[in-house]
């Protein structure tokens, strides 16, 4: 059987392919997540999502092994919102999405050494409450998510700041669709039931 890489360190990223109990190691892909100029964000995710797994790839040079990227973009009117890195970015990013609904893409791709790939994008769409500023910094201090694309952590505490989310696969939104990674790993020839 292949080897599996994740190509992130992330660990909301390897606790989720965790539920898919495949053995697999994890490795730092080395790429500049910069978007280019004009770039819209589903671009920019699947761009980023295939840089990493390739970048990953081809340190392992002619080993049977697949390995999985991903990259996730928020995306508030056409404008691409990145990880904060902390608290007055986190602030800003929040108050602009109040009362507006925020595109989520999550894109994949699973890459061999040998070239081929694997890919697919999810699309999930959250719409946040109108929110005060207390309330925003109240959570921004309270779940620090200054690693988070959109500033919040859907599985913790952030879920109260949506009215609703609509998707296909309530785990993209944390940075892996398991639906889709359950995919291109079944087409890549992993046993999954």
């Amino acid at each position: 059987m292949s080897r599996l890489v994740l190509a992130s360190t992330s660990r909301y990223r390897r606790e989720l392919l965790q539920r898919l109990r495949l053995p697999f190691d994890t490795a730092r892909p080395e790429v500049d997540e910069t978007a280019l100029p004009g770039e819209a964000p589903r671009a920019l995710a699947q761009r980023l999502a295939l840089a990493k797994a390739q970048a990953v790839a081809q340190l392992l040079g002619g080993e049977d092994a697949w390995v999985l990227g991903s990259d996730q973009v928020a995306d508030l009117g056409g404008q691409a919102l990145g990880k904060p890195g902390g608290r007055d970015a986190a602030l800003e990013q929040l108050r602009a999405m109040a009362g507006r609904r925020v595109r989520f893409h999550t894109a994949l791709c699973l890459a061999h050494p040998d070239g081929r790939s694997l890919h697919d994008v999810d699309l999930t769409e959250v719409r946040l409450r109108a929110l005060e500023d207390a309330e925003i910094a109240r959570y921004v201090d309270a779940e620090q998510p200054y690693d988070c694309a959109g500033s919040f952590k859907s599985e913790g505490l952030g879920i109260v700041l949506f009215e609703a989310i609509d998707n296909h696969d309530p785990t993209a939104l944390i940075g892996l669709p398991l639906i889709a990674s359950a995919r291109l790993l079944r087409q890549a020839g992993f046993a999954l039931p």
